[in-house]
This record gives structure tokens, sequence and C-alpha cells, in this order.
């Protein structure tokens, strides 16, 4: 290989090695938000494991002005109880893309930002997992974060493969619209044998992408994106034929997603949970994206 066709291999490889660490890093996210088969930010909430239907437990015996009293009342919303609902969990999750969006474009004309955000994004996404009660600031924080990686990343891309990055969120909306569709129809669910499953090939996933990574950094191979350009069956790359099964777990991921929301809804879960279920959406798109962007960029690479 030529001086200059290696120099331009080293160049596609920089953002490819920036998006195999932010695939690590999400990997190394959703594998452990996932090792109870949903976020245990929702399990850790006694409002996410315990029926929402539980009996109004009197001291002693109401009497009967007390039980007409009850029944005179009017019934209160969700909303004025403080409870999560669709409603407001989507307007705590439009928020945070509004965020990210917002970040995302000054990351994609300073995209030197993009290492360091992917760093503070991680941290602050473990920060989010574990903390016993969701705090919104923590988690429009990380959303401000990843906004600069993925928006610089998105512009190096963009520079080095025209046009990729209207494909790749064209892409993501797909993937996501339908996965919402068949979910809100009934046509899919989570179930315990297939989040094993999913479990599992996370796993494998993570080492298969350390492995490449190692070889991308010690030079044992200087394609733009390691052994996910090597030609697989049929001529196809290995990193197309993983990144279709990749897709298909970040779409199971999201499956997940919205089952955690709709037990945090029908239990009655307090209202601030619903940016814990904002906070889980949003680590999964931004992998869904990153995978697809990867994926195309292999199809249209040299």
């Amino acid at each position: 290989m030529g001086v200059g066709a290696r120099s331009a291999s080293a160049g596609k490889a920089v953002p490819s090695l920036a998006l195999g660490f932010a695939g690590r890093f999400r990997g190394e996210i959703l594998y452990t938000s996932r090792m109870a088969t949903s976020n245990p930010a929702f399990s850790n909430s006694p409002a996410f494991t315990q029926s929402a239907t539980k009996a109004i437990q009197w001291t002693q015996e109401p009497s009967a002005q007390q039980l007409d009293e009850l029944y005179a009342r009017s019934s209160a919303t969700p909303e004025q109880m403080d409870r999560m609902t669709y409603e407001n969990t989507i307007q705590k999750t439009v928020l945070a893309f509004v965020v990210l969006l917002a970040t995302a474009a000054v990351g994609w004309f300073i995209p030197a930002l993009m290492i360091p955000a992917a760093i503070v994004g991680f941290v602050l996404a473990l920060v989010n997992i574990f903390k016993k009660k969701p705090s919104p600031a923590l988690i429009l924080a990380y959303s401000a974060a990843q906004g600069l990686f993925v928006g610089g990343i998105s512009g190096v891309f963009e520079q080095i493969y025209p046009g990729i990055v209207t494909q790749a969120v064209i892409g993501t909306f797909a993937v996501v619209g339908v996965t919402l569709a068949l979910f809100a129809s009934g046509k899919i669910r989570a179930s315990k044998r297939a989040t094993k499953i999913f479990l599992v090939a996370m796993v494998g996933y993570m080492v298969f992408s350390l492995i490449n990574m190692g070889l991308m950094i010690f030079g044992v191979t200087d394609d733009a994106f390691g052994l996910g350009s090597t030609p697989g069956p049929f001529g196809i790359p290995w990193g197309v034929l993983i990144g279709v099964f990749v897709i298909l777990l970040a779409s199971y991921s999201l499956v997940l997603d919205f089952e955690s929301i709709k037990t945090g809804v029908q239990r009655g879960a307090p209202a601030v949970w619903g940016w814990q279920a904002a906070f889980g959406i949003m680590v999964t798109v931004i992998w869904l994206y990153l995978e697809i962007l990867r994926m195309l960029a292999i199809l249209r690479g040299d």
C-alpha cells in the first residue's frame, strides 16, 4: 500500500476509532443498564417494583359520612398527583433531544470537542444510571455532552462521505418509528428469553469491538474500520453484516425502554422518573445513530 493510501486510511481511521470508543462506552452503559432486564434506575424505585393498585390501609373503619365525602370528590388526574404519564414523559424526552441538537450544532463546527465530550458523557451516563433519584440537570448535562460528541463525529464523517449524516438520520428515524409502531400495536414485546439472548449478544458485540479496536490501535490492521472493512460472505464487509445485527440489538433495546415507560405509567411512578425514561431512550437512540453512521461509512468506503 502506498504512502498516500496509508494516509487516507489513517485519516478515516481517526473518526472510526472515535466511533469505536463511543460504541464501547455505549455498550457498557447499555449492558449495565439491562442487567436486571430493565434500567436499574427504574428497579431502584418502589413505584416500578410494587403494584400501584395497592389497597388503601385504614387505621380504623371509615364512617358512612367519610365514605360519602370520598365518593363525592372528583378524581385527581395523574398530572395533579404528580405522576408519570406518557405526555409528560414525551415532553421531557423532547426537551432532552432539543438540548442535544443545540449542542450538536456547536460540535459540528468545533469537532475537536468530540473526544472530551464523549468522556464527559460517559461519566455522566454512569452517574445517571446509578443515581437513586433522577436529576433533570444531570440528564440535560448528559444530553449537552453527547450533543457535542454526536455533532463533532457527524461533521467529520460528513466531510469524508458527503450526505452520510442525512442518510443516518433518516435511517435512525425509520428504525425508531417502526419499532415504536410495532410496540404500540402490540406486535412486539420484551420477554425474559429474548432479553437473555440480548444480553449474551451484547457481551459478544463488546468483545468483538474491544478486539477490533485493539487491532486498530496497535497497527495490526490499517483498514479504516479494522475487521469491519474485511470482506465477508458474498463480498459484503463484516462491518455491514455486524451492523445489521447491532441495529436489531438497538431496536430491542428500544422495546425494553418502551416497556419500562409503560410499566412506570401503569404503576403510577412519580413524574420525575419520566426524566430517567428520557435518558434511557436517548442512550439507545444515540447508539443506534452511531451504528447506522458506521455501517453507511463502511458501505461507502473504498
